[in-house]
């Protein structure tokens, strides 16, 4: 199995993947239906109205962060996520159910959109972190990537789908097939091979323990640049409903147009996704660079003259967007202590998330007063903040140089000195590092190297700065062959053959004569 897809060779998470996978596919319907709902049929094209639904949906998982870590590092994780799931689909088709009848109304959509987000503030760092009980450590970056995978596959699927349902079946009927679709997650859950799953440690109760994320973060100025940057690019960057419906809208295009920019989307977030899963580990100067990125996506999203080119632009904005939140994942979970993993992945989530309620409204205002191409280049504007950030810590932190490398693809290398984690100066970006030297570092040889050593390790016999006599008469000359005579007319003499013997005989180190 190629290293892309290495962590599928586990049986267990097979099952996750293909279960998840299904399930992603009715969420993106459902999301796509939702919003949909809110802006053309509950309300005038309102886009403060999905802003505040968003807000709601999303808000829960700030506010509930402490509880919900905590119960993801405590408890049995398969276990929780069989009560989360099966309580999304009872929400899902009780919706519907409203919907169909013709009775739903704005306040029910919120009530909905809150209940929604409370049962996920459960879920969602339970089953980030429940990737950890499927696979080996060494998979686990790997993991995180094809979970991201799925889920972008999921978007790449769910919202087209959704458009041509909306048109075929009505709005009321997505939110049924979304509830049926989440037999196939329960399916997987139940058929799990329990016995093969990572043990984790048992825990006791103690005291601190739901503060015990927050102590820890503190401790890691690595992991506040990542939450920062998150938070920011979450608040403010990753509207996309708000975006894909505003524009289409603008655009004058309906339900399936609106569903196909979420589509084409998902084809730079699979993309992204994927090239993720093939690196080895999760660093952090890619989550910086993807924030870069990111800004220049949504600035070019902004001058976009057609439907079709907006389209286009959402590509880059996808893939820029995944890789971040991909590595972001990754190495948040590949960095952190398992024993306070759940809780940090419950505050990453919160703040993931939780910006919503803060930006969501903000945008959405911007889109109705000024326009949507207004809020995507206010997104583009938090994206560059976001980058500056990450890019003044690793400078001050790290050192961070770009420096010119001939080895290098482009001729120029990017270095800093590594000074790693507070609380673990021997990692770099989540890898260990050798421990740094109390003297200045020096040359070892072997006394007897061999053959093989590459020549880079082999020290260089000393240049004297200026010829000395000294110099000249200690400094070893290479021996002729036994017998050589000297041309005829030269000072030299016969080297007898005594004299080759007792120089043979004098010691070696490091392959040069040792001067007396």
């Amino acid at each position: 199995m190629s290293a892309m897809f290495r962590s599928l060779s586990s049986v267990n998470y097979r099952l996750w993947f293909i279960g998840a996978l299904v399930s992603n596919i009715g969420s993106w319907m459902q999301a796509t239906t939702q919003n949909w709902v809110v802006l053309t049929e509950l309300t005038d094209n309102d886009a403060v109205a999905v802003g505040v639904t968003m807000a709601l949906q999303f808000g829960p998982q700030l506010v509930l962060v402490p509880i919900t870590g905590l119960i993801a590092d405590r408890f049995d994780r398969r276990k929780i996520l069989m009560v989360t799931q099966t309580a999304l689909m009872v929400l899902g088709l009780a919706l519907g159910v409203l919907l169909i009848a013709g009775h739903a109304t704005i306040w029910h959509l919120y009530a909905f959109a809150l209940a929604l987000g409370i049962v996920n503030a459960v879920d969602a760092p339970a089953r980030q972190t429940f990737v950890a009980d499927l696979v080996a450590e060494h998979n686990m970056s790997n993991a995180v990537a094809l979970n991201s995978a799925s889920f972008n596959a999921a978007r790449l699927i769910g919202p087209a789908v959704a458009g041509f349902l909306i048109v075929l079946i009505g709005s009321g009927w997505v939110f049924v097939v979304n509830a049926v679709t989440f037999v196939a997650v329960l399916g997987a859950l139940a058929a799990l091979r329990v016995d093969q799953l990572r043990p984790r440690k048992p825990r006791t109760r103690g005291r601190g323990d739901l503060a015990a994320g927050l102590h820890y973060v503190r401790r890691r100025p690595d992991l506040i640049v990542v939450f920062a940057i998150v938070f920011i690019l979450g608040a403010f960057g990753m509207n996309f409903p708000i975006f894909s419906s505003t524009m289409a809208v603008e655009f004058g295009r309906g339900a399936g147009e609106y569903g196909m920019l979420s589509s084409i989307l998902a084809i730079g977030s699979l993309t992204g996704a994927l090239l993720a899963a093939r690196r080895d580990r999760a660093r952090l100067r890619v989550i910086v660079g993807a924030a870069g990125a990111f800004g220049l996506a949504t600035f070019a999203a902004v001058v976009m003259p057609t439907y079709w080119s907006f389209a286009a632009s959402t590509i880059l904005i996808g893939f820029t967007a995944v890789t971040l939140l991909t590595t972001a994942n990754g190495y948040v979970q590949t960095t952190t202590d398992p024993d306070v993993r759940g809780r940090v992945m419950a505050l990453y989530m919160a703040i993931l998330m939780g910006g919503a309620p803060v930006g969501a409204p903000i945008v959405g205002a911007i889109a109705n007063g000024l326009g949507p191409r207004w809020a995507l280049g206010a997104a583009s504007v938090a994206a560059v903040v976001a980058c500056g950030i990450g890019l003044a810590w690793m400078v001050v932190a790290r050192g961070l140089r770009i420096v010119r490398d001939p080895d290098a693809r482009f001729g120029l290398a990017v270095t800093h000195h590594g000074q790693g984690r507070a609380d673990a100066p021997g990692l770099v970006d989540g890898v260990r590092q050798p421990a740094p030297a109390i003297t200045s570092p020096i040359a070892v040889v072997a006394a007897n190297p061999p053959e093989h050593s590459c020549p880079r390790t082999r020290p260089e016999p000393p240049v004297p700065a200026e010829f000395s006599e000294e110099v000249a008469v200690t400094s070893p000359i290479p021996l002729p062959k036994r017998g050589w005579t000297a041309p005829a007319g030269s000072a030299a003499r016969t080297v007898r053959g005594s004299e080759l013997t007792s120089r043979r005989r004098e010691p070696r180190r490091n392959g040069l004569r040792t001067r007396r």
